[in-house]
């Protein structure tokens, strides 16, 4: 992943302080710098940056999307060995890492949050792996040139579900096999895709109505 810059050390010095590594309970072969309050760091970085109109910080904590995404990977490692990765809106990067635990070729995770991308930049080597965090937008592609695409909880606002939508179908079009893991959330279209797990997925007091999600992962059709 290269020598990070001067702002890159900052960024990754921030999530340091700002989370405390440990295991994912849903997916305890990884380890996840992890805050322990979501509003208290939505608080502090928008105090930090001088901002009051920041995205929530979708990068300190393990979502219930990515967390069944990660936990498809690592039980079916046949989805991603040998294969080119993309993380889509990957934000702790979990997905990413479950992917490049279990071999992919190349694991790319994309954020639009630098403090995302310092915190999977960090995420990958407390796990030991080597993937390529990139802050880039990419929903304009097809997510080329990615043999797989995946995507945990994207689907939580209308405005987002209008971009991502399209571009997960331009990637499958292309042939990419398309993941998504969905706990629920009101935008999925859910007669686009195929069933192919359902789990049963603990999660944070502050994210989320209740402990634990039944969260789908979802396999985009053709």
């Amino acid at each position: 992943m290269g020598v990070a810059t001067v702002d890159e050390q900052a960024l990754r010095g921030f999530v340091r302080e700002q989370t405390e590594l440990a295991s994912v309970p849903f997916v305890p072969e990884v380890r996840l710098h992890q805050a322990a309050s979501a509003i208290a760091l939505w608080e502090h970085t928008e105090e930090t940056k001088g901002q009051a109109d920041l995205p929530p910080p979708f990068w300190g904590f393990a979502w219930a999307g990515g967390q069944a995404v990660a936990r498809y990977v690592l039980d079916h490692p046949e989805v991603v060995a040998g294969r080119r990765v993309l993380d889509l809106a990957a934000g702790s990067g979990l997905v990413a890492v479950a992917a490049a635990l279990r071999g992919a070729a190349e694991v790319t995770a994309a954020e639009i949050d630098a403090y995302a991308v310092a915190a999977i930049a960090l995420n990958a080597e407390a796990n030991g792996v080597e993937l390529d965090a990139v802050l880039a937008d990419l929903l304009g592609g097809d997510g080329a040139p990615a043999e797989v695409v995946l995507a945990g909880d994207v689907f939580y606002e209308r405005a987002m579900a209008e971009r991502v939508l399209p571009f997960l179908n331009r990637a499958r079009a292309r042939g990419a096999l398309v993941l998504v893991g969905d706990p629920g959330r009101a935008y999925l279209p859910r007669g686009a895709f195929t069933e192919a797990a359902v789990y049963q997925v603990p999660t944070a007091a502050d994210l989320e109505d209740s402990k634990v999600k039944t969260t789908t992962v979802w396999r985009l059709d053709g």
